[in-house]
């Protein structure tokens, strides 16, 4: 008798590694609009996945926070202003639908640099475990919740809210202490999460990601970022839970290390041609890690039914079923992502059809 299995069910199955009765397809709850066509996708299978209900909420009790909104040419800019004791930082980002555009981060000077060290080191942590546990309830079977640690401690110093890539690449060179002095107080700010999340109603949690392989440096990546997966993973897997990252940009320089982390799945991965590891050189690379893909954005473009075939090809060579999900992390033209979402189902159940020696019958 064959295994039935709900969205939800289908995505936590692969994450563990057991066989499906097809490939999963995911979408991130912002990249997939409510309606007609939606409904027709989560009617077929496919698991939203929810990020926006934190397994923990975040304060500053000493900090001062205010935000101005301004108004330019038609677009929504806000000036966040959060004046510490030891000195003022500002921010000015613009709001754009779904996602931000940062025009100006923390840093600004080295005069920056106490204040920053002040609000990293200001931050508490409450768990939020029934909001999200109640929010994970009323939506049921059609999604899974995953929670988030945040960007590993130097990342988010070259991609979270704190400095532009380009000043940390500069600080990194002229001011390495005070650049490391922020890395040791975002280690402790970690290290007071992982329990929290650990203990959480959520079955996974991502530890950062969007890692770009030619900034940091294979040495950078063992000696910045393996640890603390490592300290993450022995947290979580404690309590039976998962733990992955956001891996979408050129993992090929990384890929050795990649295999030894402790990572239980890689998110976001995107094969070539957007990258430049192919699918079957990911799965060769990271035999024991679960391969969570991002369908190519590049090849939504393609006509409906090459979409169809992409999607068969991938899931062909990923080789074994077990372990293998393919999801959607970025943006679709909007124009495009009825038909093409539709059309990757239609590649998925193919190969399910076409080689059930793969999948749960």
């Amino acid at each position: 008798m064959s295994r039935a299995f709900t969205p939800r069910a289908r995505v936590e199955a692969a994450l563990r590694g057991e066989r499906t009765d097809k490939v999963p397809f995911t979408m991130y709850e912002n990249k997939i609009p409510q309606c007609a066509a939606e409904r027709a996708l989560r009617n077929r299978g496919l698991c939203v996945v929810k990020r926006d209900i934190p397994a923990f909420r975040t304060i500053r009790p000493n900090v001062r926070t205010t935000e101005a909104v301004e108004w330019r040419e038609g677009k929504k800019f806000v000036r966040t202003r959060y004046a510490t004791p030891v000195g003022v930082l500002e921010s000015l980002h613009e709001e754009a639908g779904f996602t931000i555009w940062w025009h100006e981060k923390l840093f600004k000077s080295p005069e920056d640099y106490k204040a920053l060290d002040f609000f990293i080191r200001d931050a508490r942590y409450l768990p939020n475990h029934e909001a999200f546990a109640r929010a994970q309830a009323a939506f049921g079977e059609d999604a899974i919740f995953r929670a988030a640690l945040g960007l590993e401690p130097l990342q988010d110093l070259i991609s979270g809210s704190l400095m532009e890539m380009q000043d940390f690449c500069v600080q990194w060179m002229d001011a390495r202490d005070e650049i490391l002095k922020l890395y040791a107080a975002n280690v402790e700010q970690r290290r007071a999460v992982y329990s929290l999340v650990a203990d959480s109603p959520a079955l996974i949690a991502n530890y950062g990601g969007n890692v770009v392989a030619d900034v940091i440096g294979p040495k950078g990546f063992e000696e910045y970022y393996l640890p603390h997966y490592h300290e993450a993973a022995e947290a979580l897997h404690r309590r039976g839970k998962l733990l992955g990252c956001h891996l979408d940009a050129n993992c090929r320089l990384l890929a050795p290390l990649v295999a030894r982390s402790a990572l239980d799945y890689i998110e976001a991965f995107t094969p070539a041609p957007d990258t430049d590891m192919t699918l079957a050189e990911a799965r060769a690379a990271w035999p024991d890690k679960i391969l969570w893909i991002n369908f190519p954005s590049s090849r939504h473009l393609c006509p409906v039914a090459e979409v169809e075939e992409i999607a068969f090809r991938l899931a062909e060579e990923a080789g074994r079923s077990e372990g293998f999900l393919m999801g959607i992390t970025e943006d679709i033209p909007a124009d495009r992502w009825q038909a093409s979402c539709a059309a990757i189902m239609d590649g998925l159940d193919r190969h399910a059809k076409e080689r059930p020696e793969r999948y749960v019958r």
